[in-house]
């Protein structure tokens, strides 16, 4: 099928305009449209779309190159091909600094014209066969994007939604409650974005804190619920949950918050200065995520009142993380939580432990 052309010819010479014309009759696919001036000119382009100008210099009132420079600052005609007409070639380098495609001689040759008007049309039509598909191509990389991140989105949802859950578990077979979780989790992300992490970072903190204890579920009721001190053996047992934890959560480094939760659930009983467990690690050998999760579950551990013992007073717990930095927490940590109480202080007023009933359910005789 073969295309149909649309050409504009400008010249203040109708005679010019004539054999424009007549040169194309043997092109039934080619329309030719005249304009006596450069501002007829320019307002035909304004309403109708061309595939070349042939636009001749000496005009007057506004000439060629005048023409030439309107159009060119147009950003929809910035790509159309325009032919200049001319019999003074002089100015051919001016017109093609201001962005001409070709020149055409005058008197004409008529096989010139119309070759090369029509291998410039052709040209114009490639480009914008090409632009077409590069828009078309970007809608769909676009839409391809939205879908991706969509995707994405419902990927991190539900590997948030399973950490959670999952940290539900520790709290069915413990008596931290409900709140508990939801405290340490919110203090541990503040004291993320506190210490410098960014905001992907300190959102993992957030969503893989509630995997600290999981373990717990494979410590024997007899020990986990044991109202009072551990004997030396049971501490021994106890202390698996932190490796029985990293166990159940191990193979998954592709699911960033579950492997972030193997991490914690690994080392947030380590110490700064290398007595905890499971191994002995010590200073920034300790994850940082593990570092941050210790201070905020020791923090809402002993703030808060648990079905079998009362809530510290505030000052007695702060002279406690006070005397224990750089022996069980690391200190900058301690530093940054100290300087900026106030904030951890709203989050545990917003969500205390009476808006959470796990503890209601589970009485002190469950534990004897």
């Amino acid at each position: 099928m073969m295309d149909n052309f649309s050409i504009l010819a400008v010249d203040d010479e109708p005679f010019n305009l004539d054999l424009i014309e007549a040169a194309f009759l043997e092109y039934t696919n080619v329309k030719i449209t005249n304009a006596v001036n450069a501002q007829e000119a320019l307002d035909l382009l304004e309403q109708k779309k061309f595939d070349v100008v042939l636009l001749d210099i000496s005009m007057p009132m506004m000439d060629g190159m005048e023409a030439l420079k309107i159009i060119k600052q147009n950003p929809k005609l910035k790509l159309l091909p325009i032919l200049m007409v001319t019999a003074n070639t002089e100015r051919e380098s001016e017109a093609l600094k201001l962005g001409a495609s070709d020149f055409i001689s005058k008197p004409y040759d008529i096989e010139v014209l119309c070759a090369r008007t029509l291998n410039y049309a052709k040209l114009n039509r490639y480009h914008e066969q090409i632009i077409n598909q590069t828009e078309i191509l970007e809608k769909q990389v676009q839409l391809r994007t939205i879908e991706l991140q969509e995707a994405l989105k419902l990927s991190k949802e539900t590997e948030y939604e399973i950490s959670i859950r999952l940290g539900r578990a520790s709290e069915f077979r413990d008596l931290e409650t409900g709140g508990h979780i939801k405290r340490m989790s919110l203090y541990s992300e503040l004291l993320a974005r506190l210490y410098g992490l960014d905001k992907e970072e300190s959102e993992l903190v957030l969503y893989a804190a509630p995997l600290h204890d999981i373990g717990k579920v494979g410590i024997p009721d007899k020990i986990l619920l044991k109202p009072g001190r551990f004997e030396p053996h049971e501490f021994e047992i106890m202390k698996q949950h932190s490796v029985i934890g990293a166990k159940m959560l191990e193979g998954a480094e592709r699911f960033p918050v579950i492997n972030a939760g193997r991490i914690i659930a690994l080392q947030h009983h380590e110490k700064w200065d290398g007595t905890g467990y499971p191994n002995g690690l010590s200073g920034k050998d300790i994850h940082i995520y593990a570092r941050i999760i210790t201070v905020a579950d020791v923090f809402d551990a002993l703030s808060s009142k648990r079905c079998y013992k009362e809530a510290m007073e505030l000052e007695k717990v702060l002279s406690i993380m006070k005397q224990d930095s750089g022996t069980h927490f690391d200190p900058l940590l301690i530093t940054l939580f100290l300087n900026n109480l106030d904030e951890f202080l709203k989050i545990k007023e917003k969500y205390r432990d009476e808006d959470f009933t796990d503890c209601d359910i589970r009485t002190l005789e469950e534990r004897q």
